[in-house]
C-alpha cells in the first residue's frame, strides 16, 4: 500500500495528510526535420528544394540556394538563418541539408 496519494495537481500524505505541489512534466525536446526526414539543429547547412518567392517582394530565392549556420526557432517557419545578407525564416519542409 502506497503511503502518498496522487492528485492531478497535487501530492498528499496519507499518514499526516501534508500536501505538495507535482513537480511539471518536463517538455518533449522539439525535432525539426527537413524534407526528406533528416534532423536538423543549430548550426548545420541546408539547401532549398525549389524556388521559393519572398514575400512583399520581387525577390525570389532559387532551388539549390544553400543557408549556412542555421538557427531552430519557435513558431510556424522554424528555420531563422541568412541568404545573400538578409535574415530570413524558412520552413523546414522546403529545405534538406545540406
Amino acid at each position: 500500500m502506497s503511503e502518498v496519494l496522487a492528485h492531478p495537481d497535487r501530492w498528499e500524505c496519507v499518514t499526516c495528510g501534508h500536501e505538495w505541489e507535482r513537480e511539471p512534466e518536463p517538455a518533449a525536446a522539439r525535432v525539426v526535420k527537413d524534407a526528406h526526414g533528416t534532423v536538423l539543429a543549430d548550426g548545420d547547412s541546408v539547401t532549398l528544394i525549389k524556388d521559393l518567392k519572398l514575400k512583399g517582394s520581387s525577390q525570389v530565392l532559387k532551388g539549390g540556394t544553400k543557408a549556412k549556420g542555421i538557427r531552430l526557432v519557435d513558431g510556424d517557419h522554424e528555420i531563422s538563418c541568412k541568404i545573400d545578407g538578409s535574415a530570413i525564416g524558412l520552413k523546414a519542409c522546403f529545405v534538406k541539408k545540406a
